[in-house]
């Protein structure tokens, strides 16, 4: 079958309810891909940096093969001998006490905000489903019903009401507002250190560190979801740690589960995960012991391999070098570490016809909110494969370009 099939395929039968770039990918490995006509691309996405490790990581896929061989889920009815193991790497690892496992993403931020309501009722005496919680403007935590509530995204609300209460929306990357908006039925602040898929936002600095003393200063619980900042993406294992700004409830997927399963997990104190009870909460996959083992992995290659460190001088490197292009179509370049964001001037359309030139010409990226190109390699990638995909990005942010007159329908 050719790459036209897949993609009739798929259009066939599946929802519609994402626009891919027209890449079949076959087969991985590290930074590279291959697509099923053989065409070798540069993987500039990292699957939203769930992979972090690169393709297929040697030793992550050594972990779960000698898992495969021995028990691979086993539900919370009963113990399981990596669970364990897991959790107090990840607790030792990240700084907390207790760790709660779950699965994806969007699961870890609706078990944060469980967690958070119910030790705001029962611990910190506010009134019984009354609690609020205040979050960003520009948000993206998943998309859930209770999560897209919150968003500001029209798109990502439309048609999926009546929404979630319980929630104020503050300008990102402005404090300020955010104390503004602070009452007596207040018992949280959720955020992203960076905003990822709101378009490589880059708040202030000091606006992180700001939160975390007006968290503390109210005594309301400071959360933040590093699902995608976390793990090394931006040049510290956590984007909190820019600021030394700790939050309270930490929240981490992706990049967890090494780029070969979904991991996730919430992390906080004992006095905050301990209003769990038996029954409370659960998940028949979440801490399975696949997934544990692969957690185990994530965690000592990212630590072993100083993929933070990476992160660092690489991404301070691509961001210096995509600066020095003189292109007329560059509105501005932001990020942190390998988490990086190309602004296209809207008078020349969305980011999305520059991201399909550069699949052409083997680089895979993706637009975020229509203006940005995302670029987010995997962590493992070396400087002169940077330099290789700069050739190519300078072609494209340099070369004419047929101006957009009007947005593509969704295929």
């Amino acid at each position: 079958m050719r790459s036209q099939d897949y993609i009739d395929l798929e259009y066939a039968y599946g929802a519609h309810n994402y626009k891919p770039i027209p890449v079949v990918i076959d087969r991985a490995e590290r930074v590279w891909v291959w697509d099923v006509e053989g065409k070798r691309y540069l993987d500039m996405l990292s699957s939203y940096s769930a992979l972090n490790h690169g393709h297929r990581h040697p030793r992550i896929i050594k972990a779960l093969e000698q898992q495969l061989q021995k028990v691979t889920l086993t539900s919370r009815a009963f113990h399981n001998s990596v669970l364990g193991l897991f959790e107090e790497k990840l607790a030792k690892f990240a700084g907390y006490d207790k760790v709660l496992p779950m699965n994806t993403g969007a699961e870890a931020v609706e078990s944060a905000l469980k967690v958070a309501r119910k030790w705001a009722y029962y611990k910190r005496g506010i009134p019984m489903n009354e609690g609020n919680i205040i979050v960003a403007e520009g948000n993206f935590h998943g998309r859930t019903i209770t999560i897209v509530s919150f968003s500001t995204e029209h798109q990502y609300r439309d048609g999926f009401g009546p929404y979630t209460p319980g929630f104020k929306i503050a300008p990102f990357g402005d404090a300020k507002a955010v104390e503004a908006l602070i009452d007596e039925r207040t018992l949280g602040i959720l955020v992203e250190p960076i905003q990822g898929e709101g378009g490589v936002r880059v708040p202030p600095h000091g606006y992180l560190a700001e939160l975390r003393k007006i968290a503390t200063k109210h005594r309301i619980l400071l959360m933040f979801d590093e699902i995608q900042t976390g793990l090394g993406r931006t040049g510290k294992m956590f984007a909190w740690q820019w600021e030394d700004a700790k939050p309270d409830v930490l929240i981490l997927g992706k990049a967890l589960g090494g780029g070969v399963y979904p991991v996730s997990a919430v992390l906080t104190s004992n006095d905050v995960m301990d209003v769990l009870k038996p029954g409370d909460h659960g998940s028949t996959f979440g801490g399975n012991p696949l997934a544990a083992a692969v957690g185990i992995a994530a965690i000592d290659v990212l630590v072993e391999e100083k993929l933070d460190e990476r992160a660092k001088v690489l991404g301070e490197y691509f961001m210096d070098q995509l600066r020095k292009i003189r292109s007329d179509y560059v509105k501005q370049i932001r990020g942190k570490g390998l988490l990086i964001g190309v602004e296209i001037k809207k008078e020349f359309g969305t980011a999305r016809p520059f991201c399909e030139k550069l699949a052409q010409l083997g680089i895979l990226c993706k637009e975020t909110h229509e203006q940005v190109i995302r670029f987010a390699p995997p962590l493992v990638i070396e400087k002169d494969e940077i330099d290789w995909a700069l050739e190519r990005i300078e072609r494209v942010l340099t070369e004419p370009i047929q101006v957009q007159t009007k947005v593509a329908k969704l295929a």
